[in-house]
């Protein structure tokens, strides 16, 4: 179903170990509202849609793991030289004794991620609502990120992440619109 090309959908730089900022960024990794459980909550409801959004679904989940793999990749690449003290200053110091410096699905405040973020009503309107609101609360949280740092390459990665679920959230907004439209249709039997 997938072709993997051997490289992330943008860029990701580092300019500095920084395990503070890796802390916030691993919301974006096993958060509520952060990609695993984006690319989980689409793909899931892609089976209970009208298939005239399906593959709407399938693709917005199918990114969502590219930026899954993005925000992977920069608390590595914030966490690879820190030292254990430098972890613990971070507030990592849990997560270093647990996992050392291994991803692990859980937020910035330690606390594992939960099927219970995946949102999947089985009413069509319901759930791209949802959708919708996942996308701009992601939205949100990438901006606060961007403010937290002042690293550019990685405010440079947290931007384009962010203009992402912008479009997201419009291309939400036209399948209500299409749903909505077709609701109206009348229907000949």
């Amino acid at each position: 179903m997938w072709v993997y090309e051997k490289k992330l959908q943008y860029p990701v730089k580092v300019s500095k170990c920084d395990p503070r900022m890796a802390r916030y960024l691993i919301e974006q990794y096993g958060g509520a509202d952060g990609e695993l459980s984006a690319a989980l909550r689409y793909l899931n409801q892609r089976y209970t849609i009208p298939s005239k959004v399906i593959g709407l679904l399938n693709d917005i989940g199918t990114e969502e793991f590219a930026h899954l793999e993005m925000i992977a990749t920069m608390v590595f690449k914030l966490t690879k030289d820190a030292t254990p003290e430098m972890m613990e200053a971070a507030g990592l110091a849990p997560h270093y004794v647990n996992h050392d410096n291994a991803l692990y699905y859980e937020n910035a405040g330690g606390v594992p991620w939960t099927a219970t973020y995946i949102a999947a009503k089985g009413d069509p309107l319901a759930d791209l609502y949802e959708d919708i609101a996942a996308e701009e609360k992601a939205r949100a949280t990438y901006q606060w990120l961007i403010d937290m740092t002042d690293d550019v390459d990685i405010q440079d990665s947290l931007k384009f992440l962010r203009q992402r679920e912008i479009v997201h959230s419009l291309r939400f907004r036209e399948a209500v619109e299409i749903l909505k439209a077709d609701r109206e249709q009348k229907k000949v039997y």
